[in-house]
């Protein structure tokens, strides 16, 4: 018996003790498990602020326990278990170094080395001078190690591995009951890959072309006077320059970029070892993505610049080499450089899309199709230039107020937009400043100059001085001016009425003409109709006018060959009695010398009515007288009243007569026909 104890009771709580103490000691270690050992007892004490004994120091113990049983005495350490680092996909792991050399002043991340691995050999690491902080290597999506808890933190977006020494990180830690990415001043978004795609923008839900623009937040300092850092800097287009390279090979290495020499910025110590400074970097990212340690580098994604068929895209370099002019020294408004040097360039780009750093260069693009601006209440739909214009107000030298809408179209050629931007900025800038101001005072002017009603009989004259004077102005700017148009003219209310007044008599008075024409064309209408029917009788008219005609020609032709005879017979008769006459005369003056006068007008009347058949001697004749005288007197003067009576031309005249000779006949009257006898 020991110390009133039995010896067997003694020698059972040794078998228990033994017992406990083996099973204790054993330790096993899961499959996705390591087992942090903590030594509680050494002779040997950590170093400086070293947390972790690389010599069997009291402590957290480097030799991390792996999957298994394992033997580690009860009494001497202590083992805590913890899972391995995995990493999810499409997330990254951020780890952070709680051991190591501390950094320099200034230094935000430690110095990667390839003999860190994946950072599951911490002995290796402190060999290799392996750094406290931030490493700039970050886990990638489906990374699973055996991390040692107290040598490193891992953050990922759901949580952070490993035990943090830090009294800050324990105390929220235990208040939350476990770590975030916020208790290092990440978001949980930062801790996924950096996935750069089209994005839906706008209304519509178009997509649009995007490039991620990098700021690293690590580095040497950027040159003074550079905004933004480009690997090897600006020397390869100097080269190029010096070797004659055309504007266009020039730009196309500007648009391209170096990644490849640090993976895309995945590799951040490839990109110090390169260069790579602190702040704005000039190459962006592209469609993919990317594992980058939120603490090194930050990305902002930005529309992708597209140049569309029609435009062009006028390059502001901030970046480059110096500035040296190219425009020559007749051009005054600023200065164009060639591509890769600060300024406007003078070669703009044309279609196409390009991954082009709008923090470094500024696109203006500029529209090279016609343009039309509205000075309206309606806006172009092909573009959003004219959204600041609106209605031209003036006012006439009466003082009525207008309204104009217009319409301007412009255009601007592909190798005048670098110096139209150089001129007036932006080409909002060419039509809210020059456009408006050429415009709207040209119409006030005008307008001003002349009556209301001068100005609407006048619009085409008005509407071509407009044209003249605005593109004399545009063409100082190297724009050409297609078109200047009056859209409509809203008229004052009360020139209105007046004006609607004097257009409705002016359409009565048209109005009367047109009905005195449609009665014209009415008359004229019905006599067509009534010579249409009256068609059959007109012809027949017509046929008997045409054969009267022809009757009456016939009979004038016909009188016309008798009056020539006549003509030639009397002619030939005449000329016949103008001999018989003459042989007369000659006969009658022998008579007169023979036998007198009386005689001889007894002689030619006896003969006369002896040639003729009417009787002049009575069946009863009375006389008187003696010796028969009286009865011869009688029958003389019977004789002579006969001869009065038949001839019609007094009886002196039938008297003087001579008598017709033998088988003649006396003339006829007028007509030229025998008498009677």
């Amino acid at each position: 018996m020991l110390l009133g104890v039995p010896v067997v009771t003694w020698i059972l709580v040794g078998i228990v003790f033994a017992v406990a103490y083996v099973f204790l000691s054993f330790h096993r270690v899961g499959p996705a498990e390591v087992g942090l050992v903590l030594k509680r007892v050494s002779s040997r004490k950590l170093s400086g602020d070293n947390v972790i004994a690389f010599q069997g120091e009291a402590g957290y113990q480097a030799d991390l326990l792996l999957p298994g049983l394992r033997w580690m005495p009860w009494l001497l350490y202590e083992v805590q278990k913890f899972p391995w680092v995995q990493i999810p996909a499409g997330e990254i792991g951020v780890v952070i170094a709680q051991v190591g050399s501390s950094l320099p002043i200034g230094a935000k991340s430690a110095v990667y080395k390839k003999a860190f691995g994946n950072f599951a050999d911490l002995r290796s690491f402190i060999t290799a001078g392996g750094q406290k902080g931030v490493q700039r290597p970050v886990f990638s999506p489906g990374t699973l190690a055996p991390i040692h808890p107290v040598g490193f933190l891992v953050v990922t977006k759901s949580q952070a591995y490993g035990l943090p020494i830090s009294p800050e990180l324990r105390s929220r830690s235990s208040k939350m009951g476990r770590l975030t990415p916020e208790a290092f001043g990440l978001r949980p978004e930062q801790l996924e890959l950096l996935r750069i795609e089209p994005k839906p923008c706008g209304k519509d839900g178009a997509l649009t072309d995007m490039v991620g623009i990098v700021t690293t937040y690590e580095g040497d300092p950027l040159p003074s006077g550079d905004i933004a850092s480009r690997l090897g800097g600006f020397a390869d287009i100097d080269k190029m320059e010096k070797d004659k390279a055309s504007d266009g090979d020039v730009i196309e290495i500007l648009l391209g970029n170096k990644n490849n020499l640090h993976n895309n910025y995945q590799d951040f110590q490839a990109f110090v070892d390169n260069g790579g400074r602190i702040g704005l970097q000039h190459d962006p990212l592209l469609y993919g993505a990317y594992a980058l340690n939120p603490f090194l580098v930050g990305v902002e994604m930005v529309g992708m610049l597209v140049v569309q068929q029609g435009q062009v895209a006028v390059i502001k370099a901030y970046v480059g080499l110096p500035t040296q002019d190219m425009s020559g020294t007749d051009f005054k408004f600023g200065s164009l450089v060639r591509p890769g040097h600060r300024g406007i360039w003078q070669e703009p780009l044309r279609t196409g899309k390009f991954p082009l750093n709008p923090r470094c260069y500024q696109a203006e693009i500029v529209p090279t199709s016609i343009l039309t601006l509205n000075w309206a209440d309606a806006v172009s739909q092909a573009h959003n230039l004219d959204s600041q214009l609106s209605q031209i107000v003036a006012k006439s030298n009466e003082g009525f107020v207008f309204k104009i809408d217009l319409q301007v179209q412009i255009h601007v050629p592909d190798t005048n937009a670098p110096r139209v931007i150089s001129m007036v900025g932006t080409m909002i800038n060419l039509v809210n400043e020059v456009l408006q101001a050429a415009v709207g005072n040209h119409f006030r002017d005008k307008l001003q100059s002349m009556p209301a009603v001068r100005f609407i009989e006048t619009r085409q004259q008005v509407q071509e001085e407009a044209f003249k004077h605005i593109k004399e102005q545009l063409d100082q700017y190297r724009v050409e001016t297609r078109g200047v148009y009056i859209q409509d003219v809203i008229l004052p209310e009360d020139l209105v009425k007046v004006l609607t007044q004097r257009e409705i008599a002016n359409q009565e008075i048209d109005t009367y003409r047109k009905q005195r024409s449609a009665q014209d064309e009415r008359i004229a209408m019905e006599n067509a109709k009534g010579t249409a029917e009256m068609q059959a009788d007109l012809a027949k008219s017509k046929v008997g006018v045409d054969i009267k005609t022809n009757n009456a020609n016939a009979r004038t032709e016909e009188a016309r060959g008798e009056a020539e005879f006549i003509r030639q017979t009397g002619t030939a008769r005449g000329a016949e009695v103008e001999a018989v006459g003459l042989a007369r005369a000659r006969g009658y003056e022998a008579q007169v010398r023979a036998l007198g006068s009386n005689a001889t007008a007894l002689v030619n009347v006896i003969a006369a009515l002896s040639e003729g058949t009417s009787k002049f001697v009575p069946d009863i004749l009375v006389t008187s007288g003696s010796n028969g005288a009286g009865a011869l007197d009688g029958l003389a003067a019977t004789a002579m009243r006969y001869l009065a009576g038949n001839g019609g031309n007094g009886s002196a005249t039938a008297a003087a007569k001579p008598t017709e000779p033998k088988g003649g006949s006396l003339p006829s009257g007028p007509a030229g026909k025998p008498g009677k006898e």
